[in-house]
């Protein structure tokens, strides 16, 4: 039987994992923390359970990559609860734009931007939907091999047969090349200024250099539904994970990988901190690359070894949880929040809330409530002054929360005075609680379509994740880890028991 080690208990491995377990393969999930689900954790503190990073969950409609999923797994039911609006984002000159799903986000559109922005949105909303149409298949992006090519090239024709509207849409050729802010010419600020801070926690770059195609369908997000978790994000790996050990695998927990044992190349066994050796055909890492690369030292593929020592581009997250008074939140309150300052973008001036719903008892003690708060930051200035000035370090930290908390306040008046508890956390934070190198993520800026990597590293070695096509979200992770999983079947020679639309 072959033997399957993944290292790392996020959604994109434990989605790979889980499916890999149901068609009867030997899969062993190694998480290095006590909980699954990465960056789309929930951690317990005080009483509190606080969404770790990614708090925006989508793709749960029908069809969509969470119900494939379910599907593909054998989950029959996730406890997800409908949002409608997804969010609110608030914009400098003090207008709040809800983000409905339903037909009436046309009249908030025209209201907050004017009837010249309907032709930005019908172009949005028409290339999302050929996008998701084609990403939905799971195609081999970027095709590494010759049967990726054709399988490519198969998928791409049933797709265009299938759609007509992508028969119809000649721009699709031109938005391969060009940016959203291509379709941005002639528009009011207000709406660029939308644009950009919605791509940049859904692309991780704004309208100048986000690939139109990828921008167009990153945008699409809320109209295809959001939802509220019960327990919070890491209800998602909670149960993968127990999907995997209902399809016959294990999730092992205070396993941090240390090393990949390689034998001509080919992985032999995974080796942990604890001194504990597993005995691998094939290891597929649910890391990004700067965390693969020393799991394999002199033996790493060309491209990890060409790395450069940190990230060049691409974003940490400075972090604010706060524990709430719950009478301080008016109970119409939307609970997802964008609350752009002013430009340039990131660093505290644009700020993403969330809040645990009032229903879910499970998020805060009584008569409490979870928020957490992020911003993307720059990674370098935070481990210099870490490196070699710490109490600089504590006063940039210092800074920041007051900065997030401010800006919390425009959606949140009394944000303040209902606190009970604030937590900070930089990329430092983040990096020793996810393991991710340098407190990275959101993966590569989806600054054209080549910067996702292929799944296959070498002979027997896979990634998946957000460094991975289709990129972030954990909407994006499961499609990335179904693909990974049906590639990896293929290319065993292996067949799947049962047949689902992947």
């Amino acid at each position: 039987m072959t033997r399957v080690v993944v290292i790392g208990a996020g959604v994109g491995g434990l989605t790979t994992a889980a499916l890999l377990a149901r068609t009867g393969l030997d899969v062993t999930v190694l998480e290095a923390h006590i909980y699954p689900g990465g960056c789309a954790g929930t951690f317990y503190h005080q009483g509190y359970r606080f969404d770790a990073g990614a708090t925006l969950a989508g793709g749960f409609y029908a069809g969509g990559p969470l119900d494939l999923l379910a599907q593909a797994v054998g989950i029959t039911l996730w406890p997800a609860h409908a949002a409608d609006p997804a969010m609110v984002v608030h914009l400098p000159d003090g207008t709040s734009v809800t983000r409905w799903s339903g037909e009436g986000r046309w009249a908030e559109r025209r209201a907050a931007f004017g009837s010249e922005s309907g032709s930005f949105w019908r172009w949005q909303e028409r290339t999302a939907d050929a996008l998701w149409g084609l990403a939905l298949n799971n195609p081999p992006w970027p095709p590494q091999t010759a049967g990726d090519a054709a399988n490519l090239a198969r998928k791409g024709l049933a797709w265009l047969g299938d759609d007509l509207r992508a028969q119809l849409n000649p721009g699709l050729a031109l938005d391969v090349v060009r940016p959203v802010a291509a379709h941005l010419r002639g528009v009011s600020k207000r709406l660029r200024l939308f644009v950009d801070a919605q791509l940049l926690i859904a692309a991780q770059t704004t309208s100048p250099h986000a690939n139109a195609l990828y921008g167009a369908a990153a945008l699409d997000l809320p109209r295809r539904g959001v939802v509220h978790l019960k327990g919070g994000m890491g209800t998602i790996g909670e149960t993968l994970a127990e999907a995997v050990r209902q399809n016959g695998g294990q999730v092992l927990y205070r396993q941090e990988a240390n090393r990949i044992v390689l034998e001509r190349g080919r992985p032999v066994a995974v080796e942990t901190e604890r001194g504990k050796s597993f005995p691998a055909d094939t290891v597929v890492a649910n890391l990004p690359p700067w965390n693969i690369a020393p799991l394999l030292g002199d033996g790493s593929p060309r491209r990890l070894r060409s790395l450069p020592p940190r990230p060049r581009d691409g974003w940490g997250a400075f972090m604010v949880y706060v524990g709430l008074d719950g009478s301080a939140i008016p109970t119409d309150l939307a609970l997802h929040h964008q609350v752009v300052v002013q430009e340039p973008l990131a660093e505290g001036n644009t700020v993403f809330l969330s809040l645990s719903p009032g229903w879910d008892g499970e998020r805060a003690p009584a008569g409490q409530r979870a928020l957490t708060l992020s911003t993307h930051t720059r990674l370098e200035p935070w481990w210099d002054l870490y490196e070699r000035d710490q109490p600089a370090y504590q006063a940039r930290k210092d800074a920041y929360t007051e900065r997030m908390l401010a800006a919390a306040q425009l959606a949140l008046p009394h944000v303040r005075d209902a606190a009970t508890l604030i937590l900070p956390g930089t990329p430092v934070t983040f990096q020793r609680f996810t393991r991710r190198a340098w407190g990275w993520v959101g993966g590569f800026p989806q600054t054209n379509l080549f910067r996702a990597w292929g799944p296959r590293l070498a002979p027997g070695l896979w990634m998946v994740g957000d460094s991975i096509f289709p990129g972030q979200s954990t909407a994006a992770v499961a499609l990335g880890g179904l693909r990974v999983a049906v590639a990896l079947l293929a290319e065993a020679g292996l067949q799947r028991r049962r047949t689902t639309q992947l």
